[in-house]
């Protein structure tokens, strides 16, 4: 099963120090983004003169803001990264699979893409819902995250127009999938071992079933602009952090666990592309069984 929520801190001067903290910073950010916000609309100028002055600008905007919040979270909260597995280049285009289990899933990610210098290419695929929110939701549009509404023949063709544009464009991406397509709770591991008995698949403890049809239709859509598939699993320490528990420095250590596949070794199915994904699912939850049970992730990949 997954990690319980992470405790607060008992100690009530430990909280009141950390939300004396917490409290500038966060507001400093949000002002901040929002004035990126600003920057990036006025960018929209550029746009019937160059688009890749604009997609650079955007991109420029991304890397900046993102990266001072893994600077902050290094810094004021001393936040490291434990990473084991393979080394991944910094040159690659790639699909990204990653096990959901809270926001800060997200920063985990982000200071793996800092540390290959591809902050600023990382791409989400996002609820239509945050589409229209000040600060994240704008600033997802002008790096040109996909964004759906978990209607499938809705969401075909809108996909269908972003890839086509990323490779048309050739434009960098680090492209992240939380393919289990929602958080894992033990609410829903269970939900999803009945549904995985009721159609002849093997349960899993610490992962939900992938969904398939948005990752081989990015298989599929992406073709040769993708080089690799990168499997990142993470494991926190003690308990399952919130986004506000990350933000006020709870969080001192993310485990994760990389590993890269080429795209010419993934099969071109879509059935084959659906057993391909389930099996990368089942292997994450033998890697955090192991983390679970030894504390940290096999060294070897």
């Amino acid at each position: 099963m997954p990690l319980p929520p992470l405790r607060d801190d008992a100690r009530r001067r430990v909280r009141i120090a950390r939300l004396a903290r917490a409290v500038p910073v966060t507001g400093f950010g949000f002002a901040s983004l929002l004035a990126f916000n600003g920057a990036q609309t006025a960018s929209l100028a550029l746009v019937p003169f160059s688009r890749r002055a604009f997609r650079r600008f955007n991109r420029w905007c991304a890397n900046t803001w993102w990266g001072a919040c893994v600077i902050a979270s290094q810094r004021f909260n001393g936040t490291r990264l434990v990473i084991t597995g393979e080394d991944l280049p910094s040159d690659e285009n790639a699909l990204v699979l990653v096990n959901h289990q809270n926001m800060p899933d997200i920063l985990a990610l982000m200071i793996l893409a800092r540390g290959k210098r591809r902050l600023g290419d990382l791409k989400f695929f996002v609820k239509k819902t945050l589409k229209w929110i000040p600060g994240v939701g704008w600033g997802m549009q002008f790096i040109g995250c996909p964004f759906l509404s978990r209607d499938w023949t809705a969401d075909r063709e809108r996909i269908r127009r972003t890839f086509a544009t990323l490779v048309r464009e050739r434009i960098p991406v680090w492209l992240v999938s939380f393919a289990e397509g929602t958080r894992s709770t033990p609410e829903k591991l269970r939900a999803n071992a009945e549904w995985a008995a009721a159609n002849g698949l093997e349960a899993t403890r610490h992962v939900l079933v992938p969904r398939s049809k948005g990752f081989a239709a990015t298989i599929d859509g992406l073709g040769s602009h993708l080089h690799a598939v990168y499997d990142v699993t993470i494991g926190y320490v003690g308990g399952v952090p919130t986004l506000w528990q990350y933000i006020t420095g709870s969080v001192d250590r993310i485990h994760v666990h990389v590993r890269r596949f080429p795209i010419e070794s993934l099969p071109r199915l879509e059935h084959e592309l659906r057993d391909w994904l389930i099996t990368r699912y089942r292997e994450k939850d033998l890697l955090l069984e192991h983390y679970y049970t030894h504390g940290a992730f096999p060294a070897e990949a």
